[in-house]
């Protein structure tokens, strides 16, 4: 039902499989029989947990009994009991622009080595389509050997939830995958080929972590998330539009996008001052 009805992502169906896995361990095998006491029971052991993992397990919860009710397994829905804890929105990490020119700023260091080394090209492939498409990581790692063309600035993609977007490529980007390209075997499926599959996220993750070090940013600073953070930051203080930013992002609610208006309050006074239809009308005397 999540896969073919929902929708939902590889990515997700594994996090609620493993959800529902501990959920029955910790109810002996009898979580699709549970009753209001056994799922209360199961939320007590929850007391631990961060608020935002007590809301993902309890949102997977609900959702199975749910499945359970519709599907006629069981005459009454014990999801109800289950806690509404709400998750706390974090603003998410982000890199300056100055940062961002570091980490490039270390990517050319390395490209000017001698001799060359191609995982140096791999490397400047990937920040420039994570910081200059937005993509998400699983996305970036198994995009196809010729999925991106040299003449054409965007390309096709399906997200999470199968949902299609068109995804900008900067002439930098589709610059720096030409050159990687070159290195990638004709036969691989992958644009980054890692043994019989592609590059995985948490290689990817590491890459970054590595990359940032040697930039001179702390590394817990950095990841795949943080650059497509740093792509949709950047691109509203240069004016870009949200609704444009929602579609290029692949989110499905806008209220997911606007996490990224946050901005300094300097930024705000700077803009009423600048920009209110009042600003240079004279105040009256008192």
């Amino acid at each position: 039902m999540m896969a073919a009805e929902a929708g939902a992502s590889r990515n997700t169906i594994a996090a609620y499989a493993t959800d529902l896995r501990l959920a029955s361990d910790a109810l002996s095998g009898g979580l699709a029989d549970a009753d209001e006491a056994a799922v209360q029971r199961l939320a007590e052991g929850w007391g631990t947990l961060a608020r935002s993992t007590v809301s993902r397990k309890a949102s997977t919860l609900r959702r199975f009994f749910a499945f359970l009710a519709e599907e006629g397994h069981r005459a009454d829905d014990p999801g109800r009991f289950l806690p509404r804890p709400g998750a706390a929105r974090r603003l998410p990490k982000v890199l300056s622009t100055g940062d961002v020119e570091k980490l490039f700023a270390a990517i050319a260091e390395r490209q000017a080595r001698i001799p060359p080394d191609p995982r140096d090209l791999r490397l400047a492939a990937l920040v420039e389509l994570l910081y200059g498409s937005g993509l998400r990581a699983s996305e970036l790692v198994s995009l196809p050997r010729n999925a991106i063309a040299s003449d054409r600035p965007f390309l096709i993609l399906s997200g999470k939830g199968g949902r299609e977007r068109l995804v900008p490529i900067s002439d930098r980007a589709r610059a720096a995958v030409a050159i990687w390209r070159d290195h990638v075997p004709p036969t691989s499926a992958f644009l980054f080929p890692s043994g019989r599959k592609h590059l995985t996220r948490i290689r990817l993750y590491q890459l970054m972590k590595a990359l940032a070090a040697e930039a001179g940013i702390p590394p817990d600073r950095v990841s795949p998330h943080v650059l497509r953070h740093a792509f949709a930051t950047h691109l509203l203080e240069g004016g870009a539009d949200l609704r444009a930013l929602q579609s290029m992002l692949g989110h499905a609610d806008i209220a997911t996008t606007e996490i990224y208006t946050h901005v300094d309050s300097r930024r705000l006074v700077d803009l009423v001052n600048q920009r209110h239809p009042l600003v240079d009308v004279p105040s009256r005397p008192s």
